[in-house]
């Protein structure tokens, strides 16, 4: 692998990224919806492939994935907002990667997801945090039963502390928070480790370096 498409490349996780993949020896290309985002991309180390993911449908998707050789997704409309961009956004976005990766026989795909959304929701839930969880969850088991090399990250609740470089991995984890720069460090820990192929964990910040958890998840 060489080169990374990171879709939704100009949110607060994939800015953090960029710079990573590219301090590892990869090309970091942002998969955004606007023009104007470019500097700032390219700041981060990261070229930009314009593409409304909320408007684009799968050709426009198979467009900006050309010559790309593993998919990170990490765009998402949030747990709060209007319901409609949990669908374009979270799930349509997912279904329209996935798809787009597998016509064009790029074979590695990251998806980080959201911590807990295959438990029931609350009964005291919003009808936008429902629409938010029953999105991921859908995506995320796409995801599983395609044949892409996949692996899905499902990061607590995000921060924008600084990161501390240690973290809790599990299938499943306690509830809590994990900064938004340890989240990258992740995505790029399990990007060249083909163990974490097929996994599904979730992530809070913890006690044990990244590379150490992740060994520990895949031992």
């Amino acid at each position: 692998m060489s080169t990374i498409a990171v879709v939704g490349g100009h949110g607060k996780i994939a800015m953090k990224l960029h710079p990573l993949l590219v301090e590892a020896g990869y090309t970091s290309i942002a998969l955004a919806r606007s023009e104007a985002y470019r500097e700032e991309i390219a700041s981060a180390g990261a070229g930009l492939r314009v593409l409304d993911i909320e408007r684009a449908g799968l050709a426009d998707f198979e467009r900006a994935l050309e010559g790309v050789d593993a998919i990170v997704f990490t765009a998402g409309g949030g747990p709060d907002g209007n319901i409609e961009r949990k669908r374009t956004v979270d799930l349509e976005g997912s279904l329209n990667a996935q798809l787009a990766a597998a016509n064009l026989g790029i074979s590695r795909f990251i998806q980080v997801s959201a911590h807990g959304v295959d438990n029931p929701v609350a009964p005291d839930s919003t009808a936008v945090w429902e629409a938010y969880v029953d999105a991921k969850a859908h995506a995320d088991r796409s995801l599983r039963e395609s044949e892409l090399a996949w692996t899905i990250l499902r990061p607590g609740r995000l921060t924008d502390e600084e990161p501390s470089g240690a973290i809790l991995l599990g299938e499943t984890v306690d509830p809590g928070a994990i900064t938004r720069a340890d989240v990258a460090a992740l995505i790029l820990e399990v990007l060249h480790d083909d163990r974490t192929i097929g996994r599904q964990w979730e992530a809070i910040n913890g006690s044990l370096p990244i590379a150490q958890a992740v060994t520990q998840a895949v031992s």
